[in-house]
């Protein structure tokens, strides 16, 4: 080969190794864009609130807990010194049933297993397992982290510790079944409290916020994010926390700690 010629092949070799890089790079890059896609579901709604009915709720109990069966509701309190096991009228927010904890303990998430209440406690790492009808405690369990939220989805017991994680625990045993990072499309989402699992998925309080997010199970993605400002107009440091659901009639409850009313609201997708 010539001269002139072995330069205009030397010439051909690299301008098609370079297009070859070029298009690798690109693959590379829509690989990457799709697996960001996929680890990363941008919040698909918002919503804003309706209030639908208002009920009277002691101002002395700091939720912590909230469950709705059988026309009543069950929460648990907390504070030390003051924390609570409730059987409550959703009617009239009036006592039916009470059972105090140890002074030393703080009451945290609750869920209901059946016939069985299950209640977690902060900083102890003690739950408590109750016969519904008496309030008879049955047994006890530990855990290994800080206890905040607490749900049933059919399953499993779903539990938060306030970081970005949701644990997976089994309802019998209390064995950690396998965990679950919640994440927005920035990043992970921390503060998870109060657990209310509704139609498949998981409402979760945010701590010290008025906003519940709503989070696929499996995935950990958060869904919506409902925005709640406004409800509280009793005291800014009483936060929102405390979700129930009564599948019976599609009814969602919200309240607060130490708030003097409980509401039933309805949702409204915000365009």
């Amino acid at each position: 080969m010539n001269a002139p010629n072995q330069w205009l092949f030397n010439k051909f070799k690299i301008l098609l190794a370079w297009s070859m890089t070029l298009l690798s790079s690109a693959c590379y890059t829509q690989t990457l864009n799709l697996e960001v896609s996929q680890a990363f579901v941008p919040t698909q709604v918002h919503y804003s609130y309706e209030i639908v009915n208002t009920f009277k709720h002691d101002p002395d109990a700091s939720t912590q807990g909230l469950v709705f069966h059988d026309d009543v509701l069950y929460e648990s309190t907390g504070r030390y010194g003051q924390s609570s096991l409730r059987e409550v009228n959703l009617e009239t927010g009036k006592l039916i049933r009470l059972h105090l904890l140890d002074p030393k303990l703080y009451g945290e998430g609750l869920a209901m297993v059946g016939d069985r209440i299950i209640q977690l406690t902060w900083k102890s790492r003690t739950g408590f397992v109750y016969q519904r009808q008496h309030f008879r405690e049955l047994n006890t369990f530990s855990y290994a982290s800080e206890g905040w939220g607490l749900t049933y989805d059919g399953n499993a017991l779903i539990m938060s510790d306030g970081s970005a994680q949701l644990q997976f625990l089994d309802p019998v045993t209390f064995a950690s079944l396998h965990r679950i990072t919640v994440k927005d499309p920035h990043g992970q989402v921390s503060g998870l409290n109060e657990l209310e699992y509704i139609q498949g998925e998981i409402y979760a309080n945010i701590a010290r916020s008025d906003h519940i997010i709503r989070i696929n199970p499996n995935t950990g993605h958060v869904t919506a994010r409902i925005h709640l400002d406004g409800l509280n107009t009793f005291d800014p440091t009483k936060w929102l926390n405390g979700i129930a659901y009564d599948a019976a009639t599609d009814r969602l409850f919200v309240t607060g700690k130490r708030w003097p009313q409980l509401f039933e609201i309805k949702l409204i997708a915000q365009p």
